[in-house]
């Protein structure tokens, strides 16, 4: 098949959009398809380049002020349409609702190529770090919901990567008339293992060897609340030893520092900045339990990717979290920004080695149904019954 992914997010790009629309031309192109994705420029100017396996065009595009290293094409329609032009696919993949998935649409709409999209966010993504528009953040969200089911109803096939997301579309379900499908993201389980993390990853980062480690690895934005994290993880240095290790990037970084900072907590903490895939990989075999305090997830690729270290997971009872993070299973659910009762589910589990072992058993049982592979397969499926009718 020759199979069209139209992102607003893609590689270099560190987030689940990005990192899903990569995972899925990779796979795709690894199983003997011809993908080519289309994304905003790195640098500003259109140009085109290879991702180990698969081609991507990159649109005009100016950077986007509100998340580091985000590009976005404003007006990219023509690049697009000859794109497609050329490229002649039978199936067109759309990952986001922004301009070039916009004028994906359209463009495949208007000569009748099948289209699938795919909805990887909530409003609360955006608004959530827009704090000037926070008095006006509920309607703007609502419009936002009911922009995204407009959108979504032009597409040929729906998928979200959860059911507790099909749930949370809420009254737009009713407003979308294509078929919709609960279709993983999905993580390549062959890169994650459970075994300990080695001498170089320790000392590179300074991450101390004699404490438990409560980790998170992803984005460092405002939707993220991870001020939450900070404030639990004082409350737990307060009745035992413990280290906290915070990976990645974003626009809330500088406040987290700061936040450290004025807490004390400083010496307790490893803020690694961004690192390579191959890091990441390595530093989730680091944690003695991950935490996720972000109430807006649709599923959240980082935490699976825990889950198949071997990590129990603490997270909150928001978004699609649930599904994941199973109640006194592999973790524990907590009420959105308790960090009380944060504190003390994480403490349950760095202090008790035979629940925690329990747990981690019971995240890689969970993280095995998520394999990349099955989601590859389906979504395989849904193009050629698509492209057949």
């Amino acid at each position: 098949m020759k199979i069209l992914i139209a992102s607003d997010l893609h590689w270099p790009a560190v987030n689940g959009v990005a990192t899903f629309s990569r995972n899925l031309a990779q796979g795709l192109a690894a199983r003997g398809h011809d993908v080519l994705v289309i994304a905003p420029s790195q640098t500003g100017k259109k140009y085109k380049e290879v991702d180990v396996n698969y081609a991507i065009v990159r649109t005009a595009a100016i950077p986007f002020p509100f998340y580091q290293n985000f590009m976005i094409s404003l007006s990219p329609y023509r690049e697009v349409k000859k794109i497609i032009n050329e490229f002649q696919p039978d199936i067109i993949h759309i990952q986001m609702l922004m301009m070039i998935g916009q004028a994906a649409m359209k463009i495949g709409n208007k000569n009748g190529i099948p289209i699938v999209s795919t909805n990887h966010a909530m409003p609360e993504n955006l608004m959530d770090n827009l704090k000037l528009l926070a008095p006006v953040a509920r309607p703007i969200n609502y419009m936002l919901k009911r922009y995204g089911a407009r959108f979504h109803s032009k597409a040929d096939y729906v998928t979200l990567p959860t059911k507790a997301a099909i749930e949370m579309f809420g009254s737009s379900v009713d407003k979308v008339t294509s078929p919709i499908e609960a279709v993983s993201n999905g993580i390549d389980l062959s890169r994650f293992e459970v075994s300990a993390p080695s001498s170089e990853i320790m000392e590179k980062f300074k991450i101390p060897t004699d404490v438990p480690i409560i980790s998170y690895i992803g984005r460092l934005d405002a939707e993220k609340h991870l001020f939450v994290l900070l404030k639990a993880f004082e409350q737990i240095l307060s009745k035992t030893k413990a280290h906290l290790l915070i990976v990645g990037f974003g626009t809330d970084a500088d406040n987290l520092k700061l936040l450290a900072y004025e807490s004390g907590l400083s010496k307790h903490i490893t803020f690694t900045g961004r690192v390579s895939d191959e890091e990441i990989v390595a530093l989730h075999k680091v944690g003695t339990v991950y935490c996720m305090p972000s109430p807006a997830e649709l599923q959240s690729i980082a935490t699976l990717e825990a889950m198949a270290s071997g990590q129990p997971i603490v997270a909150v009872n928001a978004g699609a979290l649930w599904e994941l993070c199973q109640n006194e299973r592999n973790g524990f659910l907590c009420n959105q920004d308790d960090d009380k009762q944060i504190a003390e589910s994480l403490l349950k589990i760095i202090t008790n080695p035979t629940l925690r072992k329990k747990m981690s058993l019971e995240s890689i049982s969970i993280a095995n149904t998520h394999d990349l592979e099955h989601t590859l397969k389906r979504f395989e499926e849904i193009y050629t019954d698509l492209i057949n009718a």
